[in-house]
């Protein structure tokens, strides 16, 4: 039987007080993985939880605290071995109705933190000689176009453009760069999408999860465990011969 093993590796993975991130880091915890969650939610900078787990206050948009966060983080344990950019947020607008502010906030922190952090910590990688894996959660926001949604479809978008361009550049030094496509997942981030977009469309909250629902061919939406599942493979040996994918976890809802 093929059993994954992380007990070796230390992960750091952005965005994991909740959500898909959590999910993630709660896997790789079982496959014995020294887990390192760093969020903006977090108050300490550096709180060690116990062996295998630590918190971190992270802001992804600001350098400096990137830096001393991973410096922090492989001065207490070892270097990086695994990032998973999972940190994003969103707002609902119609495209002409899109607030400049929160434009800039949505691309900020998920197309500017991925580039940050991935870049911080890939020059870690490289300077120590890491052969490292990337984990970027992208979207299949990123790959289409979904109504009121515009500047995260279009941050989504810049996700999966660098990340073909990290996997390029940092296929010699034995570094993987893949990107993690998730449908629609039961998250507190898409509950309260539910809401802003009954209120722009005159629905409910729950008309819009049963459209959610029927777009799915099999049937429902995601749980952070189903994308989970596909970081596990991408931060194992199972995944040594993939780098610049996309890969999609939306139940079939998109196909390319």
């Amino acid at each position: 039987m093929i059993s994954i093993d992380l007990s070796q590796k230390t992960v750091l993975i952005t965005g994991a007080k909740s959500g898909i991130g959590k999910g993630i880091a709660d896997l790789f915890l079982e496959a014995g993985a020294r887990v390192a969650l760093a969020d903006v939610a977090f108050k300490e900078d550096f709180k060690i939880v116990s062996e295998k787990l630590a918190h971190l206050h992270l802001d992804v948009t600001r350098k400096e605290e990137i830096e001393k966060a991973v410096d922090t983080l492989t001065a207490f344990w070892e270097p990086i071995d695994v990032l998973v950019n999972s940190a994003g947020i969103s707002t609902m607008d119609f495209a002409i109705d899109i607030k400049e502010n929160d434009w800039d906030r949505v691309m900020a922190v998920n197309a500017k933190g991925t580039y940050l952090v991935s870049q911080v910590v890939a020059r870690q990688m490289t300077d120590r000689g890491i052969s490292g894996r990337i984990i970027n959660i992208a979207s299949q926001a990123g790959k289409n176009g979904y109504r009121c949604m515009g500047n995260y479809c279009a941050s989504k978008h810049a996700v999966l453009g660098f990340t073909k361009v990290m996997a390029i550049e940092l296929a010699a030094k034995g570094i993987l760069v893949n990107a993690i496509c998730p449908g629609i997942v039961e998250t507190p981030m898409k509950k309260r999408e539910r809401v802003d977009g009954a209120k722009l469309r005159g629905l409910t909250p729950e008309q819009i999860y049963q459209e959610d629902c029927s777009q799915v061919p099999l049937g429902r939406t995601a749980q952070p465990a189903d994308v989970a599942n596909v970081a596990l493979f991408l931060a194992s040996p199972l995944s040594a011969y993939m780098t610049g994918q996309a890969i999609n976890v939306t139940g079939g809802m998109t196909m390319h």
